[in-house]
């Protein structure tokens, strides 16, 4: 799998991962290392563009799970815990959609797998960059507005 990182200065700074290739367990950590690497330059909304992602396995699968709750300000479960770990995303479907990961542009075969899985309902899921954007800022906008 194939990374690479553009930053956007919208309303509200955006960090895109580009994936290109499979996203299996042959490569998963190398998406986790990058994500952890973001997050620690201090970039709070990720989008992931999936858009030359022509695979992704369970462990790809895992690996978005653990992006999205390192960007929560979560602490992600260790690989040692396998199954178990995976299973923890379950609990995260009563918490509704991410706030700072999003998704852009799976491809069908992956968009399938997403919804056959039940992380078409954690991530919100764009086709359009500008729209994937605008939602960083709206999701900004209302976290400020439920301040005190």
């Amino acid at each position: 799998m194939n990374i690479t990182i553009t930053k956007t200065e919208g309303l509200v700074p955006v960090t895109i991962l580009h994936l290109e290739g499979k996203l299996d367990r042959a490569n998963y950590e190398s998406l986790i290392e990058e994500a952890q690497e973001v997050y620690d330059a201090g970039d709070r909304n990720l989008l992931l563009d999936l858009g030359g992602l022509i695979f992704i396995s369970s462990a790809g699968l895992a690996a978005l799970h653990q992006v999205a709750l390192l960007f929560r300000g979560e602490e992600h479960p260790s690989q040692d815990e396998g199954w178990a770990a995976y299973r923890a995303i379950n609990r995260d479907r009563d918490r509704g959609t991410q706030e700072h990961v999003k998704l852009l542009s799976p491809t069908k075969e992956v968009r399938e797998v997403l919804d056959l899985t039940g992380f078409g309902s954690l991530f919100e899921v764009f086709t359009d960059l500008h729209q994937a954007l605008v939602a960083f800022s709206q999701t900004v906008s209302a976290t400020a507005a439920s301040l005190p």
